[in-house]
């Protein structure tokens, strides 16, 4: 009760704030404010300083006013297919096609990607307007699954398999074990492997693979948490996440309880949101040899809350 009443005295956190307004992460935020890059109401600003409804915030060249709890309601949620030949950056001396380009519209807010896939990388980008929710989805204490099936140029052994999920491989940037790895099987000189990090370090999948002299033809990732890719959203294609489907998002990442009045769910139909609910509910691969179906995979305790399946609106006509 006292924390509910000092929030309502002294307002938001400044960089909770800046978060919510699709400025940066939290963490990030809180380096811009030590750098002193933030004013508030025309004042350079300090870490721990609050604010409340109607202040008046500059980011470098980012304004933000600050709105009551009720006024900010659900951060929006894109899914992505991404395609290979694209680069997730919004600056690019190359002039590379970037996703970025793609992506609607926004006024006051930017869009923040969550993790970013190589230019040779396919699948699952998620666009989400809230920092803290992409925070949340990418830091490393919150240890999210990533998970991905990857072809690769050759076989792999027993010994190979079990150290990548028991020992780890140690890379140049530290050691990387893999949740989750399992044989798919394959035809010819190709064979397809499915695996989960909890982790998203630069192209580790693929160096993780080469250091064990393999090396991966081709790379998509399936699923980010409990989002899903789905099958209905085609190569560059995009579709946006109802707010039953936000708030079920938030829920299982502990933010629901900052969504003061949340919507009502909208009514079952297909879903990206991954069924934990059900131990054998599996996110559907795209193109992986039909001859080979994906193996049944128990689902994690901790998203068990999830609830049935949502309708996801479209944002773009696939």
């Amino acid at each position: 009760m006292n924390e509910e009443v000092d929030t309502v005295q002294q307002g938001e956190r400044l960089q909770k704030v800046l978060a919510q307004a699709g400025v940066g992460s939290r963490r990030e935020m809180e380096k811009w404010i030590s750098a002193g890059r933030v004013t508030v109401n025309g004042e350079v600003a300090t870490l721990g300083v609050r604010v409340v409804e109607g202040d008046i915030l500059r980011a470098d060249k980012r304004v933000v006013k600050v709105k009551g709890q009720a006024a900010l309601g659900l951060p929006r949620v894109l899914l992505y297919h991404k395609q290979e030949g694209e680069i997730v950056s919004r600056d690019d001396p190359g002039k590379r096609s970037s996703v970025f380009d793609k992506l609607p519209k926004l006024r006051g807010q930017k869009w923040i990607a969550i993790g970013r896939l190589d230019f040779n990388t396919s699948g699952l980008l998620i666009f989400t307007t809230s920092g803290e929710l992409a925070n949340r989805l990418m830091h490393p204490r919150f240890e999210v699954d990533r998970e991905y099936a990857a072809r690769v140029q050759g076989e792999m052994t027993a010994e190979q398999m079990r150290q990548m999920t028991k020992q780890g491989i140690e890379l140049e940037d530290g050691l990387v074990r893999f949740s989750k790895l399992t044989d798919e099987g394959g035809e010819g000189f190709n064979h397809w492997y499915r695996l989960v990090l909890k982790e998203g370090r630069n192209r580790v999948v693929r160096r993780t693979f080469e250091a064990l002299g393999l090396v991966v033809s081709r790379l998509m990732r399936v699923r980010f948490g409990i989002v899903n890719l789905p099958a209905s959203i085609k190569r560059g294609k995009m579709a946006e996440l109802g707010d039953g489907e936000v708030t079920m998002i938030l829920d299982w990442l502990g933010m629901a309880s900052e969504v003061v009045e949340p919507p009502a769910p909208v009514r079952v139909a297909r879903s990206s949101v991954h069924k934990q609910a059900s131990k054998d509910a599996e996110p559907e691969l795209v193109e992986i040899p039909k001859s080979r179906k994906m193996a049944g995979r128990r689902g994690q305790s901790d998203m068990s809350r999830a609830s049935a399946h949502r309708k996801v609106k479209t944002g773009v006509k696939s």
